[in-house]
C-alpha cells in the first residue's frame, strides 16, 4: 500500500475506534436516536454540517464542476438557503412539538399529525429513497480510493460501508456525533489548504481562465462555463425545487434537531450550518474546474476531486487533503444510514409489526438494520452511474411527496390526512410519468420534479380550501 491509503487507513480505524468507544454509552433507543436530547451548539452543529457537506457537496459538485463549470456551485447554495429554512422556521417549531410530545423520528411526527398509515407511505418512501443516497455517498468513498490506491470500485464501496456500519452501528447519532467533530476539523483544515494549491498549480484565476479557454477552443462555451447561469434555467430551477425543500424536510436533519437541548440551539447551530455551507459553495466546484485543465481526459468525472488533490499537491497536504473528503463521504454515509434505521425499525417494524417491542430488542434491531443497510447501499452503488445520479433519486422522493404534507401540516390545521396522501401520491405519480415517459421533462422550463412539486402545492391548498380537516391534534407551534 502507498503512503496515502496508509494515511486513510489508519485515519478509518480511529473514526471505527470511536463508535465503539461510545457504544456503552448508548443504553437505550433514546440514546441511539436523538442522543437524549442533550445536544449543545457545538456538537449539534459538527452533525448537522457533517453530512451537509458529503458526497454530493465534494466529490459530486466538483465532478459537475469540471463538466459545467462554476454555476455548479447553485447545487449548494440550494441547499444552504433549505438549512436556513430549518434553523428559523421548520427546526424551532417541530423541535417544540417533539419535546412536547416525546417524538424521536420524522415519522413519529407524521404520525401525530396525519395517523400512521402517512407514516407508513413517507417512512416506506425515505428508506427506499435513503438506500439510494447512501450508495451515492459509497461511490464517493470509493472514487477517493480509486485516485490514491487504483482500488476498483467495487473495492472502494466495499471498505467504505465497512468503516460507516461499523462506527455507526455501535453507538448510533451519539456515537456519529462525536465521530463529525473529528471529521469536521479534517474536512475544513484540508479544503482549506486544497483550493489555494490547487489554484496556483494551474496559475491562478488568471490561469484557470486561460486554460479553459484553451481546451474549449470556443469563446461562447468558455463564456458559459465562468457564467453563474451556464447550467441552464431549467437545471437551476431544478436545484432549488428538488433540493432546498430537501434541507428542510430531511429525516436525518430533523432527527438531529430532535437532539438540541434547547430551541435557541437548534436556531443557531442550523443557521451556522447554513452560512458555513454558503462559504464553502465555491471551493469544490472551483477545484472540479482546475482538474478539468489539469486533467481533461478523465473517463469518469466524479475522479476529478480525489485525482487533482493527488496531482497538484505535495504529498502530506494532498493525503490531509484526500482525508477531508473521506471524512465529507463518511460523515454523510452515517446520516443515511441514521434514516435508514429509524425508518425501518421505528417507524415501520415498531409501528405496524410488533408495537410492544421492548427497547432492548430493538436496539438490537437498529444494528441489524445497520448492517443489512450497508450490503444493500454497496450493491446499488456498484449498479449507479454517478453520485449525482444516486442523490437525484432520494432528494426528487422526498420533495415531491413531504414537502407540501410537512410545510403545511406544521403551520397550519387544516390540511387533513386525506389531503397528505392525496399531495405526496400526486408528487410521485407526476414525477414517474414524466421522467419515465418524458425524458423528466416537464411543464415549460421546469424538469420532472419541479412540476410535481408544483403540482403538490396547487393540490394541498386545493384541499386545504375545499376539504379543511375538521378535528386536528394541530395547534399553533
Amino acid at each position: 500500500m502507498n503512503g496515502y491509503v496508509w494515511i486513510i487507513f489508519g485515519y478509518a480505524l480511529f473514526l471505527i475506534a470511536i463508535g465503539f468507544l461510545l457504544k456503552n454509552r448508548v443504553k437505550n433507543t433514546n440514546d441511539f436516536f436523538v442522543g437524549n436530547r442533550k445536544f449543545g451548539a457545538g456538537l449539534l452543529f459538527a452533525t448537522l454540517i457533517a453530512p451537509n457537506i458529503g458526497a454530493g457537496s465534494t466529490v459530486g459538485i466538483a465532478g459537475l464542476g469540471y463538466t459545467t463549470g462554476i454555476s455548479a456551485a447553485w447545487w449548494i447554495i440550494a441547499s444552504a438557503i433549505g438549512t436556513m429554512i430549518l434553523a428559523f422556521w421548520v427546526g424551532p417549531a417541530i423541535w417544540r412539538k417533539a419535546v412536547k410530545h416525546n417524538l424521536y423520528t420524522l415519522g413519529d411526527y407524521l404520525d401525530y399529525r396525519y395517523g400512521s398509515g402517512f407514516r407508513g407511505l413517507i417512512s416506506l418512501l425515505m428508506a427506499i429513497g435513503s438506500i439510494a443516497i447512501f450508495a451515492g455517498q459509497l461511490m464517493g468513498i470509493a472514487w477517493i480510493l480509486s485516485a490514491v490506491a487504483g482500488m476498483s470500485k467495487a473495492a472502494g464501496i466495499i471498505s467504505g460501508a465497512l468503516v460507516v456500519v461499523l462506527y455507526f452501528g455501535a453507538g448510533g447519532l451519539l456515537s456519529a456525533a462525536y465521530v463529525n467533530i473529528i471529521q469536521v476539523c479534517v474536512k475544513f483544515l484540508g479544503f482549506t489548504i486544497a483550493l489555494p494549491f490547487v489554484l496556483q498549480a494551474v496559475g491562478g484565476w488568471g490561469g484557470l481562465q486561460d486554460k479553459v479557454a484553451a481546451h474549449l477552443g470556443n469563446a461562447a462555451q468558455t463564456a458559459s462555463y465562468f457564467s453563474f447561469d451556464g447550467i441552464g434555467i431549467t437545471s437551476l430551477v431544478g436545484f432549488f425545487l428538488m433540493l432546498t425543500p430537501s434541507f428542510f424536510i430531511s429525516p436525518a436533519l430533523i432527527g438531529k434537531v430532535y437532539s438540541a437541548k434547547d430551541e435557541k440551539t437548534v436556531i443557531r447551530s442550523t443557521f451556522l450550518c447554513g452560512l458555513v455551507m454558503l462559504v464553502f459553495a465555491l471551493v469544490p466546484v472551483i477545484l472540479g474546474m482546475a482538474a478539468f485543465v489539469t486533467l481533461p481526459q478523465l473517463t469518469e468525472r466524479d475522479l476529478a476531486l480525489p485525482t487533482v488533490m493527488k496531482e497538484c499537491m505535495p504529498f502530506w497536504t494532498s493525503a490531509l487533503a484526500l482525508a477531508a473528503i473521506f471524512s465529507a463521504e463518511i460523515s454523510a454515509a452515517d446520516a443515511v444510514l441514521y434514516m435508514i434505521t429509524t425508518a425501518f425499525t421505528k417507524d415501520l417494524y415498531k409501528t405496524f409489526v410488533n408495537p410492544s417491542i421492548a427497547d432492548a430488542k430493538l436496539l438490537r434491531i437498529n444494528r441489524a438494520v445497520t448492517a443489512v443497510a450497508g450490503l444493500i447501499g454497496v450493491l446499488l452503488a456498484i449498479v449507479l452511474p454517478n453520485i449525482i445520479a444516486a442523490l437525484s433519486i432520494f432528494y426528487s422522493l422526498m420533495s415531491v411527496s413531504l414537502t407540501a404534507p410537512l410545510l403545511f401540516g406544521l403551520f397550519s390545521r387544516r390540511p387533513s390526512p386525506t389531503a397528505a396522501f392525496l399531495t405526496a401520491m400526486t408528487g410521485i405519480v407526476i414525477t414517474a410519468v414524466l421522467q419515465f415517459g418524458y425524458g423528466g421533462k416537464g411543464l415549460g422550463f421546469l424538469n420532472a420534479q419541479s412540476t410535481a412539486l408544483v403540482a403538490t402545492m396547487l393540490v394541498m391548498l386545493g384541499m386545504m380550501v375545499l376539504f379543511p380537516a375538521k378535528d386536528s391534534k394541530e395547534t399553533s407551534p
